[in-house]
């Protein structure tokens, strides 16, 4: 009886030693568990491919990087050469004005920013060739019609008094201004050199940045837009968070992107040519399928055209609308930064 009772206190250490060993054990493995959790990169597509978010930047910088020198031949092969045609009419649908300052996100290579430039200085030499036929009326008449002699004469010295240099000036306030802003060094290279062969250069700026974190203030621009690229932007919603916070109120925000095609027979035919010629064409022309494959593949995972008017909305948008552009393979997105008058200042 004395030896069970000396076993007992023996007994209760090992006990209690296995008890704090056991916590001790689930406690690490809870630890593990939650710190693999909390380490553990958030997953996204690229193209048909479940990666890292980190992974699929990185592998997006290089897909562009590789195409970056065939840019339009690739953009021929995605869209059988009716990418010119889309965003010419992508922008007659933005119908800028003189004085407009763009931001133009993912546009390294300048297609939409020369069209910008383009068609405002078009503008602005329709509303110069205006100017030349405005009717001299008589001093006579143009007292009649003022009222007031005074304001006649104030006229006439208004006319006579401003210099070349204020004309100018004045000018200088109705120019437009577009910032190409890209994450993609390469894709900007593209750019700047296409505006030295065009001899472009007034009205135009190049930045090197990410669309999900732009290095520019809050309402700065008048208009926003991303054409063919925003589907390869990791994060979607905030791209278009930042669009909105960099623009004026009453700003413009366009998208022009691949989409998707409603038409069961035409979507059909469709996909056989994306799937089976684009990759083909891409080892031809650039000696690189898989790029090309993910371009395909991640044109199929972006938003369709309703879903995609809804995160605009959800950034803050307004007035948001869409439209389709050759039964649907592309589609126009716009929407605008309208805020309360009380915000205003």
């Amino acid at each position: 009886m004395a030896n069970k009772c000396l076993l007992i206190p023996v007994f209760t250490r090992f006990i209690t030693k296995c008890a704090r060993d056991t916590n001790s054990k689930l406690f690490f493995m809870t630890y593990r568990t939650c710190s693999t959790h909390t380490d553990k990169e958030e997953q996204t597509h690229f193209g048909f491919e479940t990666v890292s978010e980190r992974e699929k930047e990185n592998r997006v910088y290089e897909v562009f990087k590789n195409v970056s020198s065939k840019y339009d031949l690739m953009n021929d092969a995605m869209s059988l050469g009716v990418h010119r045609l889309w965003k010419d009419y992508f922008m007659q649908k933005f119908a800028p004005t003189a004085g407009t300052t763009l931001l133009d996100v993912a546009g390294g290579t300048g297609d939409i920013a020369f069209r910008f430039l383009q068609y405002v200085n078009s503008q602005q030499q329709s509303d110069d060739d205006l100017e030349d036929f405005e009717v001299k009326l008589p001093k006579e008449i143009r007292e009649q019609l003022l009222m007031d002699p005074d304001d006649t004469e104030t006229d006439s010295q208004c006319s006579n008094s401003g210099t070349d240099d204020e004309q100018h000036t004045e000018k200088g306030q109705l120019q437009s201004h577009v910032t190409v802003c890209d994450i993609n060094q390469e894709m900007l290279q593209v750019g700047q050199k296409r505006a030295e062969q065009l001899r472009v250069s007034t009205g135009i700026s190049w930045l090197k940045g990410n669309a999900e974190s732009l290095p520019i203030p809050d309402n700065t621009f008048d208009a926003y837009t991303i054409a063919f690229g925003i589907r390869n932007c990791t994060h979607v919603d905030q791209v278009l968070s930042e669009a909105y916070r960099v623009l004026k109120p009453g700003g413009r925000f366009m998208c022009l992107e691949f989409s998707h095609v409603s038409n069961p027979i035409l979507r059909s035919l469709y996909d056989g040519y994306s799937f089976q010629v684009i990759p083909v064409l891409g080892q031809v022309i650039a000696r690189d399928w898989r790029s090309y494959q993910y371009l395909v593949e991640s044109t199929r995972q972006f938003p369709n055209q309703d879903e995609f008017c809804k995160m605009l909305k959800c950034a803050g948008f307004k007035a948001t609308s869409y439209e389709n552009l050759t039964f649907g393979v592309s589609a126009i997105h716009s929407g605008f930064k309208l805020v309360p008058n009380r915000t205003l200042h």
